[in-house]
């Protein structure tokens, strides 16, 4: 029914259908068509609504120019293979299948819309058609196992930097995977390794951007704690250049830290966290509820905090709730 509602405003540019005219065509009811419109609008169809006159179609979702963001590609390996889809369940399971397809690192999987995108502890992504970036990265880092957190916080650093350069706005990491403006998620991070003999084989690391997306466009339980890149900026996101300007930020960081390490990876993320010198509450998988001050990053990429009992400890997965202001006087032990 939705392909015919399209055909119907195709054959109307610019002109409103009344809902009578949509039911009589479709033969359904015209609260069926009321829902078609409102499945339309979730894929990024924008539509004019009258009580009067009826809808109008005003906007299509708008779709990745691939040619063009291969022109803007500065990279040596990121992006130099792309995968594009209009519609998947997850970028990261394509990813997955690529990899056993003989993909090389740098190879990208992008769509305009996911059905099943996921989070951390397999948690849905909203991801609608054409109004973000759902993307995942190929990497193969000669690294052991137990380091793979540390490229978790590498990825939040390029896209964190990438934002703050591209889109002008004032964007902070919260450990371990988010991005915020105003305490807002307007960034996800995802990372799955797969590993044989205490070594990485490959690293399927999964970023979504929530770049033009609408107050409108959000369900009602998220429009207090989430936010896009176009209604904190006030402007559009092109998305070819912010997705070739972060590939070539990623690139960049990720040579840096097989040369040099995490440590220098370390400081940039501590000085774009969000989450350092504030009193936290960590909700953990293993130890329950912890509360503290967040004091930094270890080795590894896990979270240390000096808890209310004045104890130190290390946290390597949990979720993260800020309260009080950061606190930049406090020294980091």
């Amino acid at each position: 029914m939705l392909d015919t509602i399209l055909q119907i405003f195709e054959k109307n540019i610019g002109a409103f259908v009344s809902g009578e005219d949509l039911s009589k065509q479709l033969g359904c009811s015209r609260t069926a068509v009321w829902k078609g419109i409102r499945s339309l609008r979730a894929q990024g169809y924008v539509f004019e609504a009258s009580s009067r006159k009826g809808y109008r179609l005003v906007q299509v979702p708008a779709k990745l120019d691939i040619p063009t963001l291969l022109g803007k590609l500065e990279t040596e390996s990121m992006g130099r293979s792309i995968h594009y889809y209009d519609e998947v369940d997850s970028t990261q399971t394509i990813a997955k299948q690529k990899v056993a397809e003989g993909a090389p690192e740098g190879t990208i999987v992008i769509a305009e819309s996911q059905t099943a995108g996921r989070g951390r502890m397999g948690r849905k992504w909203y991801s609608p058609k054409g109004k973000g970036i759902w993307m995942s990265v190929v990497l193969k880092p000669q690294i052991p196992i137990h380091f793979a957190p540390q490229l978790t916080l590498l990825t939040a650093v390029a896209l964190c930097r990438t934002i703050r350069r591209e889109c002008k706005v004032d964007i902070g990491i919260k450990w371990p995977n988010d991005l915020l403006i105003n305490g807002k998620k307007v960034c996800g991070i995802l990372l799955e390794s797969s590993a044989e003999d205490e070594r990485i084989k490959h690293v399927i690391c999964g970023v979504g951007i929530s770049a033009n997306l609408g107050e409108e466009d959000y369900p009602p339980e998220l429009l207090d704690i989430a936010t896009s890149l176009a209604i904190a900026s006030g402007e559009q996101v092109y998305r070819e250049t912010l997705i070739a300007s972060f590939l070539q930020e990623l690139e960049q960081l990720y040579k840096l830290y097989h040369q040099e390490g995490f440590a220098t990876i370390r400081a940039l993320w501590e000085a774009l966290s969000v989450t350092l010198h504030r009193p936290i509450q960590i909700h953990t998988p293993r130890d329950g509820i912890v509360e503290g001050i967040a004091s930094g990053i270890d080795e590894s990429g896990g979270l240390r905090i000096v808890s209310s009992t004045g104890e130190q400890l290390c946290i390597f997965s949990g979720d993260v709730e800020l309260y009080g202001k950061k606190d930049d006087t406090l020294t980091q032990s």
